[in-house]
C-alpha cells in the first residue's frame, strides 16, 4: 500500500501531479517544473522531505557505534547540533545508504535517512546497534520540509520567536538547533540541503506539519515537487542513491572518497574492502559530463570510451545551463573522447568537473 505524508491532502489541494516514489505518493511538481526549479535558484522553494526516517540514537556507547557503522568519523562532530554526512556501507564496502548524522549529546545523535531504503537501513543498524546496547528509536511522528534558495533563510528566520531567531541565524552549515515558529510550535532547524542552495531543512512534529506549510506559503516560499529537486540536486553534483551508487558501489567510484576518513586504528564496516580496492586500483569513476549537441542524458545509456565503456547514471537536461548535463560512470583510465550512444546516435560528451552550477550560476568550463 503507497504510503501518504501528512501534507498529501495539501499537495493535492494546490493541484500537484502525484507520482509513486519509493512506495510514498508525492507531489512531481505543481504544474511546472521549471519554474519550480527556478524559483529554488532565485527566491526560495520548499519541498515535503516527511517520506525520509529520522532515527534517534540512545546510549553511553553511541559515539562508539557511529565509529564502526559510518565511513565518515563521527568524531568530526565536538559541538551539539554540528552534522556529518557519510555513507553506511556493507561489509564488501558498497553503499547501503547515504545520510546525514546530528551530535545533540554524548548519549544522543540523530540520523536521517533515505525513503527508498527505509527497511534494509533500520534492520541493518539496529544489528549493527545491538552489539553496543544503542538504543534505536524511529521517529515516525516527526514530518520534515526542505527550504531551499537564497531567500530562503530570510523567509524561515520571519517565522521564528524573536528569541530564537538570531539562534538560526548563527547557524553554520551543517549545524542544527532546536527553536520555535508559528504558534510555538517546536522546530528542529538544520543549516543543510540537497539542492545546493543555502536554507534549512526543518523537522517538525506531524501535528504541526501544515501550519507550518502554510506559513511558509504564506511567507512567499514556492512549492516544488520532486521533479525539481533532481534537477536541482544534480546541477549542485549531488548523488542520488539508487543511480549513482548502489550496494554494488564504492565511495572510491562514487565519486565520495571525500566522506571517507581512513583514520589509523578505526575499523569501519566495508573498510577492509576499501583499502583492497585502492591499493589494487579503482577500476571505475564517477564523472561529470555535459552534451554540449542537442539530446537528453537519461540513465542507463551507453557512453563509449577509448578504456572500454561506461553508462549514464543520473542525466538530465538543465533548466539553469539550458544544456544537458550528467554523471557517468566509466574506466577509471577514461579522460576524454567519451562519447554516449542516444538511440544509435553517437554523440560526444565533454568531461567536466562538478558541480555543474554554485549559487545560481554555472561553474567555470560549463
Amino acid at each position: 500500500m503507497t504510503k501518504q505524508t501528512v501534507l498529501n491532502a495539501t499537495h493535492r489541494a494546490a493541484g500537484a501531479k502525484m507520482v509513486d516514489f519509493g512506495g510514498w505518493d508525492m507531489p512531481l511538481h505543481y504544474g511546472s517544473q521549471i519554474e519550480e526549479h527556478h524559483a529554488v535558484r532565485r527566491d526560495a522553494g520548499m519541498f515535503d522531505v516527511s517520506h525520509m526516517t529520522v532515527v534517534d540514537l540512545h546510549g553511553a556507547r553511541c559515539r562508539e557505534f557511529l565509529r564502526h557503522l559510518l565511513a565518515n568519523n563521527i568524531d568530526k562532530l565536538k559541538q551539539p547540533g554540528k552534522a556529518l554526512y557519510s555513507c553506511m556501507l556493507n561489509e564488501r564496502g558498497g553503499v547501503i545508504d547515504d545520510l546525514i548524522s546530528y551530535y545533540l549529546a554524548e548519549d544522543d545523535f540523530r540520523m536521517v535517512v533515505n525513503a527508498a531504503t527505509h527497511d534494509k537501513d533500520m534492520a541493518w543498524i539496529e544489528k549493527q546497534a545491538a552489539t553496543f546496547a544503542v538504543r534505536v528509536k524511529e521517529r515516525a511522528e516527526l514530518a520534515m520540509i526542505a527550504v531551499q534558495g537564497p531567500h530562503a533563510r530570510v523567509k524561515v528566520l520571519g517565522l521564528l520567536h524573536d528569541e530564537d531567531r538570531a539562534t538560526a541565524d548563527r547557524l553554520g552549515k551543517f549545524v542544527a538547533a532546536e527553536v520555535r515558529g508559528p504558534n510555538d510550535m517546536p522546530l528542529f532547524v538544520a543549516r543543510t540541503g540537497y539542492t545546493g542552495e543555502d536554507g534549512f531543512e526543518i523537522i517538525v512534529p506531524e501535528p504541526h506539519a501544515i501550519a507550518l506549510w502554510n506559513a511558509l506559503a504564506a511567507a512567499g516560499v514556492h512549492p516544488a515537487g520532486l521533479g525539481a529537486r533532481d534537477t536541482l540536486r544534480l546541477e549542485a553534483g549531488m548523488n542520488l542513491y539508487g543511480q549513482d551508487m548502489t550496494e554494488e558501489i564504492t565511495p572510491w567510484e562514487a565519486g565520495l572518497a571525500w566522506t571517507v576518513s581512513l583514520d589509523a586504528g578505526r575499523d569501519f564496516i566495508g573498510r577492509a574492502a576499501l583499502d583492497a580496492q585502492k591499493n589494487a586500483g579503482v577500476p571505475r569513476q564517477l564523472t561529470g559530463v555535459v552534451l554540449d549537441d542537442k539530446g537528453v542524458l537519461r540513465h542507463g545509456q551507453r557512453v563509449l570510451t577509448p578504456a572500454g565503456d561506461g553508462e549514464i547514471l543520473s542525466g538530465i537536461f538543465s533548466p539553469t545551463l539550458g544544456k544537458a548535463i550528467g554523471f557517468a560512470r566509466v574506466p577509471a583510465a577514461a579522460h576524454d573522447g567519451l562519447r554516449v550512444d542516444i538511440r544509435g546516435r553517437e554523440l560526444p560528451l565533454r568531461v567536466v568537473k562538478y558541480p555543474f552550477v554554485r549559487d545560481g550560476k554555472a561553474c567555470d568550463g560549463m
